[in-house]
């Protein structure tokens, strides 16, 4: 994996305001993280989902995790892992309002992470992360697969600027519970949060400062996804388990790796453009 440009690049920043331009680079970072982070200020070409995209190697070998009917990616090089063959996701987006056209003609891998055993230069996935009910686990595995020196490129649900932002950010006690409780399934906990405790999900009116209102048909919808669990009886329920900002995610993952659970290391976090409800990550496994 190519090196990735910096977290804050004074260049890019620089760029966006022409008052910023005869700032040296120290000036240039302190001003963006008293001033530009908070406002959306772009600092670094991957902020951006589609810069970090072409910043993927498109000759090596890559696994796009939960395609469905939008891959990432496409080419001889890309394999695609589901939960669902083709077949099933066609007909999924068939009936969500998806476009079935879209599915990848083949499903690689179908089921989980633990099934894979090819290798990969790159793993990729977008808004899938949050998903997982266990996400050690689900770091181990994108590890296993990896080339030493291959990056797991993320794209990540920014839970201040999306339905989530009422719910409290996730924390390593959260995430080492699931791997603890070995995780398979969603918890009656996350079923509830993302049924009845989300907002809006239009990220400009977020950054704006209008969250909507958290209270709206509670009862009910906590009803609902109480019932909702019981029907399920423990079977999968596709819902949200984890809720980021980059900062929280840059030290979920430093401590997941400082305690030695994980073997993937930090290559970059950019945080999100204004107006967006994500933000980029990369992770490494070493090369030694």
């Amino acid at each position: 994996m190519r090196t990735p440009p910096p977290t804050i690049d004074p260049a890019t920043y620089r760029a966006t305001d022409p008052a910023l331009a005869d700032m040296s680079d120290a000036d240039a970072i302190a001003h963006y993280r008293a001033h530009g982070r908070d406002k959306g200020v772009v600092a670094s070409p991957l902020a951006l989902r589609e810069n970090l995209l072409a910043f993927v190697d498109d000759d090596g070998a890559m696994l796009e995790i939960g395609p469905f009917h939008a891959p990432l990616k496409r080419g001889p090089k890309v394999e695609y892992l589901d939960v669902l063959d083709a077949a099933q996701l066609r007909e999924r987006a068939a009936t969500t309002r998806g476009n079935p056209a879209g599915v990848p003609d083949l499903i690689h891998h179908v089921g989980s992470l633990a099934s894979v055993e090819s290798r990969f230069d790159a793993v990729l996935s977008s808004h899938a992360i949050e998903h997982q009910p266990d996400l050690v686990r689900h770091l181990q595995q994108v590890e296993r697969v990896l080339n030493p020196g291959g990056g797991y490129f993320l794209i990540i649900p920014d839970k201040r600027y999306c339905f989530d932002h009422f719910i409290a950010p996730s924390s390593v006690a959260d995430v080492l519970q699931a791997y603890e409780e070995e995780r398979e399934v969603h918890t009656l906990k996350s079923v509830i949060e993302h049924r009845a405790l989300t907002t809006h999900n239009d990220a400009l009116r977020h950054w704006q400062g209008d969250h909507g209102l958290p209270e709206r048909a509670r009862a009910i919808r906590v009803q609902a996804a109480l019932a909702e669990y019981e029907a399920a009886a423990g079977h999968y329920i596709d819902v949200h388990a984890w809720y980021f900002t980059p900062p929280t995610f840059r030290s979920i993952v430093t401590t997941l790796r400082e305690i030695g659970l994980i073997g993937l290391e930090i290559a970059g976090i950019y945080h999100p453009a204004f107006g967006r409800n994500e933000f980029c990550a990369i992770l490494r496994r070493p090369a030694g």
